[in-house]
């Protein structure tokens, strides 16, 4: 004002001979735009919105990394010199496919005769599975074993009574002393009882060997002499196993460092290999929320790698503890992709949003038009071009809409978006979207 003031001072300074009456219709211009001027500051234009029902998803929102379900970094298990790599980065393998191995003359000693061993020990085992021979044999000598107990027994048993004895006497025959064996029935003496007592035992000790060893061959594939011939075989099996490196199972070659030719050592990784048909995403939820997810709940997953592209997927793992993290607790929450493409990579960083509940035709409210007054929601709307407070109670909410359970709000009102920050008395409040 007071420049506009000063500027027309000059003018009339400057052209002294301007008429009074020109000097006065500039005042009145000058004051009508100084008018307008304060009108426009104070007059609010609102932005405004019907109230309406409609259909709400409520979600929970978090972001974590993708993983494979199974992930795998393989080390070569021993020295040598590589002689060749059979797959490289993206080739799809199958699980005991071999990727790469070493020279055998590269190997140490005890590796290189590990072949050998596994000849021999495999030699082993199939004679033990397909020749009947031993138990044959076995079944034979507990018969013998069986026989021998027995006679053993019967004699024994029979020194408890009277037992026919003999006695050498002499008579004399044309002349001369001839010796004669006389039998009669008496009592064994105790020398004779101890020495058939000993003999039983012993029969009885060789008769449980041969059961013993009869039973162990008799069952075939399942007896202790097969497995341990199965484990020698597994035992040069694994040694040899050293000189090669397996994939443990269906995958795909996210990472390959070995070449034919370089020189390795015991410990040095050589492939990665991911499941990239079964991507996982780990993310932490707060305890607020974490009692409306359960299993089985959609998902969708937005990437900052992949713009304009949405992905799905299902709630697969609830963590039943939480965390204690800088003084917040949280628990794990496991998503499985359902739709992954080779656009999605482990390691990438996903946004999540886990539907929890799915709301229809129930009254909505931006949650942008909320505001908290005396620690009340509240919203303004606009009745004869004059804003009016009404408190409403909250439920479920979304992104950019809650649903309102009680409360003055009726369908059909007109919502102000933008209300001031003071609204009379109690003040407008600072924004306040959300529910509960």
């Amino acid at each position: 004002m007071r420049n506009l003031w000063n500027r027309m001072k000059e003018i009339i300074n400057k052209h002294r001979k301007v008429s009074i009456g020109v000097g006065i219709v500039l005042l009145v211009v000058i004051v009508a735009l100084v008018y307008s001027r304060r009108s426009s500051s104070t007059t609010t234009t609102y932005q405004t919105v019907k109230v309406e029902k409609g259909n709400l998803v409520a979600t929970v929102g978090a972001t974590g990394t993708v993983r494979a379900q199974q992930s795998a970094t393989l080390n070569w298990m021993t020295s040598g010199t590589i002689q060749d790599v059979n797959v490289k980065v993206g080739d799809a393998v199958k699980q005991d496919e071999v990727l790469a191995n070493l020279e055998k003359a590269s190997l140490s000693q005890n590796v290189i005769l590990a072949e050998a061993d596994l000849v021999s020990a495999q030699k082993a085992l199939d004679d033990l599975q397909s020749s009947d021979t031993s138990r044959a044999q076995a079944l034979i000598a507990l018969k013998k074993a069986q026989d021998a107990y027995d006679r053993a027994y019967e004699y024994r048993q029979s020194l408890n009574g009277k037992v026919d004895l003999k006695q050498v006497v002499f008579v004399n025959v044309g002349g001369q002393s001839v010796p004669k064996v006389k039998y009669y029935k008496g009592y064994a003496d105790k020398d004779t009882i101890a020495s058939a007592d000993d003999d039983l035992a012993l029969k009885k000790a060789q008769l449980d060997d041969a059961r013993r060893t009869y039973d162990r061959l008799k069952e075939g594939a399942n007896s202790p002499d097969v497995a341990a011939a199965k484990a020698r075989v597994d035992a040069a099996q694994a040694t040899l196993d050293m000189a090669q490196i397996v994939s443990p199972f269906n995958g795909t070659v996210t990472q390959a460092n070995p070449m034919a030719g370089d020189q390795v050592t015991a410990g040095k990784t050589a492939f990665r290999i991911d499941d990239l048909a079964n991507l996982l995403v780990d993310v932490q939820v707060s305890e607020v929320d974490i009692n409306r997810i359960v299993m089985k709940q959609p998902v969708t997953l937005t990437f900052d790698a992949i713009p304009n592209k949405d992905y799905t997927g299902e709630v697969v793992e609830v963590s039943q503890a939480g965390d204690v993290v800088t003084g917040a607790v949280n628990f794990t929450i496991t998503v499985r992709l359902a739709d992954a493409d080779e656009l999605v990579k482990p390691g990438m960083t996903a946004a999540i949003n886990i539907v929890v509940d799915q709301i229809k035709n129930q009254l909505l409210v931006p949650n942008r038009s909320v505001r908290l007054v005396d620690s009340k929601r509240v919203v303004y709307v606009l009745v004869n071009n004059k804003s009016q407070q009404v408190e409403v109670t909250l439920g479920p909410s979304s992104d950019t809409m809650s649903v309102v359970l009680d409360g003055g709000l009726k369908e059909g009102d007109l919502i102000i978006l933008n209300p001031p920050t003071q609204f009379g008395p109690g003040g407008g409040g600072g924004p306040m979207g959300g529910g509960g």
